[in-house]
């Protein structure tokens, strides 16, 4: 009985530690970002040739995300981590130092790499802990991710507004970010591979089960961008708002995502993946409708909101799945990630491509289809949903690293 509340216990460590990581790997997006125009003037730039540069933090993530599997499996779970995600940090001071455009083509593909490596490593351990628990934690745990990103953004408001050079300040976060990084990483699970475990290979195809999952996360992430980076475009353009208030529908649709992670986990435990996921499609289905049929900003506003509330747990939810979808955890996490990534990727720009073809509500049209279709295909999150019966009290057994296949 003591050996089973000393590993609750020891969860319930680990469940705070893995937050904290995922609040600290959000700090390092949100810092950079805010630094972008610094960045830009400093490696003398122009727009084109800095969204070119951009692209390469995911073609980075891309690229290495297939790897994280096999660092933790040659290291264990806890040693990786850590070392992943000091990577991740320091190299926030990498894009300032830059002087020119293939230096900061490099350094972003640098930036990207280490981020993905330790997105798919962070997010294993937290869909272990949730197997632990027995309960959903991952959608807070992104909730977490998307606090982080706004407290990095703030930090990085405040010293753009003090004329702080980038250079100093994300030196200054990064130290700071790598400290916390590593004190959190004291207290996730250690978990070790069995002696008899091959190690996943170097570079792997993903399996089918992560493919399916990762076009539900596909819509998920293209609306997600498409809002994000277009909808004060939108409100501006198409409905003619003020710059203030197309700002705010931006600021609203993102505390809408934070909100509904740091929610949903309790939605999740009592309607499963599948509806959650179903209910969410429609939801966000309802505001894309809104956003292309309204004729005010205020409806417009609103559709947005819903589609932020809609589409919020998802992306967590799929990485939840994925990780219980097979054998094994990191590659079928990789495999989602890499997907999502480059939905995150191509959306901004394929928003804009059809927009200059057509218009924005055509391309929001698009979204709204997108949005769609995570009702429509919600059921394939069936496959890694939980199924084990929950103890007397209403806990699921508690597994310890030796039980570990």
């Amino acid at each position: 009985m003591k050996d089973v509340v000393h590993e609750h216990r020891e969860v319930i460590r680990a469940r705070y530690a893995v937050a904290a990581v995922f609040a600290v790997h959000g700090g390092v997006t949100g810092s950079f970002a805010t630094r972008v125009p610094w960045i830009q003037d400093h490696a003398s730039v122009s727009p084109g040739q800095l969204g070119l540069a951009l692209a390469f933090p995911a073609l980075g993530a891309s690229l290495a995300m297939p790897l994280a599997g096999r660092v933790s499996h040659r290291f264990g779970a806890r040693t990786a981590l850590r070392g992943l995600l000091v990577l991740w940090t320091l190299s926030l001071t990498l894009p300032s130092l830059a002087p020119n455009l293939l230096a900061l083509c490099l350094a972003l593909f640098t930036f990207g790499a280490t981020a993905g490596m330790s997105d798919v490593a962070m997010n294993a351990l937290g869909v272990e802990v949730e197997n632990r628990l027995g309960r959903s934690i991952m959608s807070g745990l992104h909730g977490m991710w998307s606090a982080g990103a706004l407290v990095g953004s703030a930090g990085g408001t405040l010293a753009a507004h003090l004329g702080t050079d980038a250079r100093l300040h994300h030196t200054l976060a990064a130290a700071c970010l790598t400290l916390l990084g590593l004190v959190a990483c004291t207290w996730v699970l250690d978990l070790q591979p069995a002696e008899d475990e091959e190690p996943p290979p170097r570079f792997a195809l993903p399996p089918r089960s992560a493919l399916l999952i990762g076009a539900v996360g596909f819509c998920a992430v293209f609306a997600e961008g498409a809002s994000l980076d277009w909808s004060a475009i939108y409100l501006e353009d198409e409905l003619g708002a003020s710059a203030g208030l197309a700002a705010a529908c931006t600021t609203g649709f993102t505390l809408t995502m934070a909100l509904a992670r740091m929610a949903g986990d309790k939605v999740v435990d009592r309607y499963g993946s599948v509806r959650t996921v179903r209910t969410g499609g429609v939801l966000a289905t309802v505001g894309g409708a809104l956003i292309v049929l309204g004729d005010h900003p205020v409806t417009a506003m609103a559709g947005f909101a819903l589609t932020g509330l809609g589409i919020a747990v998802v992306v967590p939810l799929c990485f939840a799945v994925a990780g219980r979808s097979g054998p094994n955890p990191s590659q079928a996490i990789a495999g989602v990630a890499t997907i999502t990534y480059t939905s995150g990727l191509i959306a901004p720009s394929a928003i804009g491509t059809l927009a200059q073809a057509t218009s924005l509500v055509v391309s929001f049209a698009l979204v709204t289809v997108l949005s769609g279709g995570l009702a429509v295909f919600a059921g394939v999150l069936r496959s890694g949903d939980r199924d084990r019966p929950k103890e007397a009290g209403g806990r699921r057994p508690v597994r310890s690293d030796r039980d570990q296949p």
